[in-house]
């Protein structure tokens, strides 16, 4: 199962629509070894494809170097399709090179509804997982066991 933050959620959401007609991407940073996406990254779509996306290969070292230094990993891999559902195509599973990242897929073929669902994909097999949208608020409440100030 996925857990994020619904700010997250809203960040993707608002870069694939704002990147339509083409095709948006970007990775969720998180500490290593916790599954925690924390760290919103959206990246330039080297393709600049309706049907298709790609990470510009400089962009993609710094990103990992960049979470090198950090002790982050790729928790979310995330990227949009504009005109088919949230389901990964034959080209994504063939990109997936990260088995513990959450894959995530925002549909914009519809401007009136929001179409988010999250995958595994381990060594060319798809499993869907189960999204779980937190508040940012509920999630201080739990962790502190109070109410905020």
């Amino acid at each position: 199962m996925l857990r994020i933050r619904r700010d997250l959620v809203d960040a993707m959401v608002a870069h694939a629509r704002r990147d339509h007609p083409d095709e948006a991407c970007g990775v969720i940073a998180g500490p290593e070894g916790s599954d925690r996406p924390e760290r919103f990254i959206p990246m330039l779509n080297a393709a600049r494809s309706p049907t298709f996306y790609e990470f510009d290969s400089a962009d993609l070292l710094r990103l990992y170097r960049e979470m090198d230094a950090n002790d982050e990993v790729p928790v979310v891999i995330y990227h949009s399709h504009t005109a088919t559902e949230a389901y990964p195509s034959r080209t994504d599973v063939s990109y997936a090179a990260e088995p513990e990242a959450h894959y995530v897929l925002v549909s914009t073929r519809d401007p009136e509804a929001d179409e988010l669902r999250s995958f595994r994909i381990v060594d060319g097999e798809i499993t869907e997982e189960l999204v779980e949208i937190v508040d940012v608020v509920a999630e201080y409440d739990r962790a502190t066991q109070s109410l905020p100030e």
